[in-house]
């Protein structure tokens, strides 16, 4: 049993339950284990002796609120604090990253370091308060804001030394920005100023929407994209081929549910008839998408890894030059805390490439600021991190979806989904894309950054999350990308 005593402007409250709170063991990888919120404190019991750390979306004065966690930490009687636990593993974080990215003489990291410092100073003086809790909150709270101001701040400045060498490569003389469409969206969105944002378009192949019926082939809207897509010269990419999400599963397939040999049958035939289709306007298929997570049908861990085979082997026969990724949704794989018969992300990745697989790239979709599972909001060093990570498994990396919304929850929770620096908005929207982009396409090993939408949707994971709105008229973020963009094309003087 861990005990968490969590304190709020120097008192003892328990700041929103246990809203986004899971348990964290060896490499960040979720657990399972029972989370309480009682009177001040969290109590916390994992199914297993080792140590573990909490995870949970956190409200920080001054910066937002986001999903940050302890270190692991091992059993004791009286009870952890929590602000000031939150502080140490950022602190760690930031060094660790520091050494790995060699940021310590950089010329201009002057300010950073001293924020960092201040930091570390605050964290030493709320830990020499020892158990007096009243005293030692205040401080730690103060030292993780500083930090995670300073954390934002390297990974920025990290992602300037390397967008720069980039640029200086020639690295984005290449298709490198892309968006997703709807396909029941009219193609007239695809206006002009769309068209020299965007490298590429992708258009998803929903299952339920393509064979609605066992017997109903449609195509309609997909085609009506294609066409238009061709007509502008705008590469074009394809998929998710295969999600068993309950948006894309079709209602005629639940009757086999308990018949894994006429499911992955089923879905061999849908990726047939939407590779066959499309071979030659298509680059690039994502044939699966989330098969890890969360699944309408309870596929064990044989199944999913043999879905995943038969899904990149069948889009190869078909399309041997195109390219073949495999995507990962929810890449922080909260879901495996909840639910046993999944696979964390990372373990799912490592065994796709340890086991042979024929594919050529991870997806990464980055999807954030709503108030439900696997959408609650990370800074920029956890996702510069988590990239980084990845990459370590020697694939070229595609973010296959992005997208923060542009306005509060519709139901009026502003923090349930977490808050980058103020209430979502419009001009929020801009400044985290413009932020985001940089750090990904900063890493050499990023080949590309998809918008989740272009357009808001009610369908879609994030409804106000285009970069257009509903009436295809731009937002801030549009106006902001296609600055950087604009940028990054420019060529730099070595």
């Amino acid at each position: 049993m861990h005990r968490f005593a969590v304190y709020q402007a120097g008192k003892p409250a328990i700041p929103s339950g246990t809203r986004g709170a899971h348990l964290i063991g060896n490499d960040g990888i979720p657990i399972r284990g029972d989370i309480q919120a009682i009177n001040d404190e969290f109590h916390c019991a994992a199914r297993t002796r080792d140590p573990f750390g909490l995870s949970l979306l956190w409200p920080v004065p001054g910066f937002g609120s986001v999903q940050l966690e302890t270190t692991r930490l091992p059993a004791r009687e009286k009870p952890y604090l929590l602000n000031l636990e939150l502080a140490r593993h950022r602190l760690m974080r930031i060094t660790l990253k520091r050494e790995e990215w060699g940021l310590f003489d950089y010329h201009g990291l002057d300010e950073i370091i001293a924020q960092i410092d201040q930091a570390r100073d605050l964290f030493i003086q709320a830990l020499s308060a020892g158990d007096d809790f009243a005293a030692a909150a205040p401080l730690a709270d103060e030292a993780l804001r500083i930090a995670l101001e300073a954390s934002e701040r390297i990974s920025r400045f990290h992602a300037d030394i390397f967008l720069n060498r980039r640029q200086q490569s020639g690295g984005f003389n290449r298709d490198f920005i892309g968006v997703a469409v709807s396909p029941h969206a009219p193609p007239t969105a695809l206006s002009p100023e769309v068209c020299q944002l965007v490298d590429f378009v992708r258009v998803p192949f929903v299952w339920r929407e393509t064979q609605p019926t066992e017997q109903k082939i449609n195509f309609d809207h997909t085609d009506a994209w294609v066409k238009v897509c061709s007509g502008a010269k705008l590469p074009l990419r394809g998929g998710p081929l295969l999600n068993f999400g309950v948006r894309s599963v079709p209602d005629w397939m639940y009757i086999w549910e308990n018949d894994f040999d006429t499911i992955i049958e089923y879905a061999r035939q849908h990726i047939q008839r939407c590779v066959k289709r499309y071979a030659r306007q298509f680059s690039t298929w994502i044939v699966a998408s989330g098969l890890h997570a969360d699944t309408v049908f309870s596929f064990n861990f044989e199944q999913i890894m043999e879905l995943t085979r038969m899904a990149a082997a069948t889009a190869r026969d078909l399309a041997p030059r195109a390219q073949i990724v495999i995507d990962l949704t929810q890449p922080w794989g909260e879901y495996s805390a909840r639910n046993q018969r999944t696979v964390p992300p990372l373990l799912f990745a490592d065994m796709a490439v340890q086991s042979g697989i024929p594919f050529d790239a991870f997806g990464l979709q980055f999807l954030f600021g709503l108030s439900a599972e696997g959408y609650r909001l990370r800074d920029l060093l956890q996702i510069s991190a988590l990239i980084d990570k990845l990459a370590n498994l020697g694939k070229t990396l595609h973010v296959t979806a992005v997208a923060v919304p542009s306005a509060t929850d519709a139901g009026g929770d502003e923090t349930g989904g977490g808050i980058w620096h103020e209430p979502w908005s419009a001009q929020t929207q801009a400044d985290w894309l413009s932020a985001f982009c940089e750090i990904a396409l900063s890493k050499p090993y990023v080949d590309s950054v998809c918008l989740e939408s272009l357009a808001d949707n009610g369908n879609s994971p994030i409804p106000t999350g285009g970069v257009l709105n509903a009436d295809f008229t731009p937002k801030a973020a549009f106006g902001r990308l296609a600055e950087l963009v604009k940028r990054l094309q420019c060529p730099v003087a070595p």
